[in-house]
């Protein structure tokens, strides 16, 4: 089944491959969950989270074994302060629901932050638009793909 996040990678040409795992409704940690049943390094599984920067929202993508910094996150973007946004704001801004949001494909355009470890990677996974559902790819494909920018915004 596509999501906006495939469409969006088809559209623009860029190489993905689809990791589909059967999501256990009871797990809390998503991202763990999609690295245990993909057989892969927790480090290399990233996760987006939704941020408000100066009344503006911002998607922070990091490891799943970190937590988003959220004073370096306002940092990259020019901004001063930082704090998670409403889960339903960040599911009506997106069009994904929260434990299924792709930085890729979302429904509004967000200034866009991935962890400078990412680039240690060949490739990384990320949502692909619904619980269950990962997307691999090369993090410059990601960052090409959201208009995004690399620092470090992990702790």
């Amino acid at each position: 089944m596509s999501t906006p996040a495939i469409r969006a990678l088809t559209a623009a040409g860029i190489p993905f491959t689809e990791r589909a795992y059967e999501h256990d409704p009871r797990v809390a940690s998503f991202g763990l969950e999609a690295a245990e049943a993909l057989g892969v390094e927790p480090d290399r599984v990233f996760k987006t989270l939704v941020a408000e920067v100066d009344g503006r929202l911002v998607v922070g993508i990091v490891p799943v074994t970190t937590k988003l910094d959220l004073k370096a996150l306002a940092a990259a973007v020019g901004g001063r302060k930082a704090a998670m946004a409403d889960p339903e704001l960040a599911q009506k801004r997106t069009g994904y629901v929260v434990g299924g949001i792709s930085p890729i494909g979302q429904k509004n355009r967000h200034d866009t932050v991935l962890d400078e470890s990412a680039e240690l990677w060949e490739s990384v996974f990320v949502s692909g638009g619904r619980r269950g559902l990962d997307l691999e790819l090369a993090p410059a494909d990601l960052l090409s793909v959201t208009g995004g920018a690399v620092a470090d915004i992990a702790r």
